[in-house]
């Protein structure tokens, strides 16, 4: 394939080209874009040292696959430039995701809503993590509502939130000195922000918001009740979330265990009494989402559950579930 990766040199574009690399994805030529400020930069990657090009609207690059970690607006004025230019486009930007006619997949839960697609909307990183671990429960046992709060990692905010974190932490813990930000709201290092992306007319953030609407697109239930409160929090990768679920079938943990330990994309880690849990120590750098903390409900007894999942934001809740979508695509179609 020719595949093209556009925004090669952030956090989430650094990861397709070394998964795309990892998992062997069939390239036979890749083009790297980028600003002009890296323009010209060679850089290592799987398939050998690339040049970081800028794209050029006038003249776009002949490619069967485009994979885009860029912002919403660069998506909308270039997406479908590069599909009418011939490329399935993956686009991990907020632009397409809520739009009717562009499939919004986790390959794990709607991998056939992507089939015959030529432009196709990766899901915010916390969605996808999320999508993972309830769709196998879903398919058990039902979902009647759900409840989530989420621990998200720096790397949400890109390269410079985690680099913000960084020096924050060095300033706060070497220097001795009040840890400066211009990425996040507040300092972030020894701190915790209930406050990603901006607020809405009903109280909740745009990205507590962004959990319901795509959760219900790709899960294909448009009134499952659902509730998030996103919280930023001083880790440099792997966002985590405490789930609280109603069902509409009566529920245990040993029954959701059975489930989770047999679901694609999920790795059980549920052994509390030898202090084994999901946490961003173990998921970061993993394919899998783990999930543990498994136990009735307080609220909802024996129709709920409680539990905790945990996985990288760079790469389930981005660069990996990007490849994943391309893999899934039929030959023809890429080719």
């Amino acid at each position: 394939m020719r595949v093209g990766v556009f925004g090669a040199t952030g956090a989430v574009g650094k990861e397709l080209v070394q998964v795309l690399g990892d998992r062997g994805y069939p390239v036979a030529e890749l083009r790297l874009f980028a600003s002009t400020r890296s323009a010209g930069t060679r850089i290592p990657t799987p398939f050998g040292e690339k040049t970081i090009e800028v794209y050029d609207p006038a003249s776009p690059p002949k490619l069967d696959l485009a994979l885009l970690a860029v912002s919403g607006d660069w998506s909308k004025a270039h997406a479908r430039q590069l599909v009418a230019a011939g490329a399935v486009v993956v686009d991990n930007s907020s632009a397409f995701r809520l739009e009717d006619d562009v499939p919004l997949v986790v390959p794990e839960v709607n991998a056939a809503a992507a089939q015959g697609a030529r432009l196709i909307a990766n899901p915010n990183c916390t969605t996808a993590i999320l999508a993972v671990a309830l769709a196998p429960l879903h398919a058990e046992f039902g979902l009647k509502r759900v409840i989530v709060s989420t621990y998200q990692a720096s790397s949400g905010a890109g390269a410079e939130g985690m680099e913000e974190l960084e020096a924050g932490l060095k300033e706060l813990l070497v220097n001795g000195t009040q840890p400066r930000n211009s990425v996040f709201r507040h300092p972030l290092p020894m701190n915790l922000i209930p406050h990603i992306d901006s607020f809405q007319p009903n109280g909740y953030t745009r990205e507590e918001m962004k959990v319901t609407w795509e959760t219900r697109k790709i899960m294909g239930l448009p009134d499952l009740p659902i509730s998030c409160t996103a919280v930023r929090v001083p880790t440099l990768r792997a966002h985590a979330e405490a789930v609280t679920i109603e069902t509409e079938r009566a529920v245990t943990p040993e029954a959701a265990r059975r489930v989770l330990a047999t679901a694609p994309g999920v790795k059980l880690a549920d052994d509390v009494e030898n202090a084994v849990y999901p946490m961003p120590l173990t998921a970061s750098g993993r394919y899998d989402v783990e999930a543990g903390r498994i136990r009735q409900s307080l609220v909802f007894g024996d129709h709920g559950l409680d539990f905790f999942v945990c996985g990288d934001q760079l790469l389930k809740g981005a660069a990996l579930n990007a490849v994943q979508i391309a893999e899934a695509l039929p030959a023809e179609l890429v080719a």
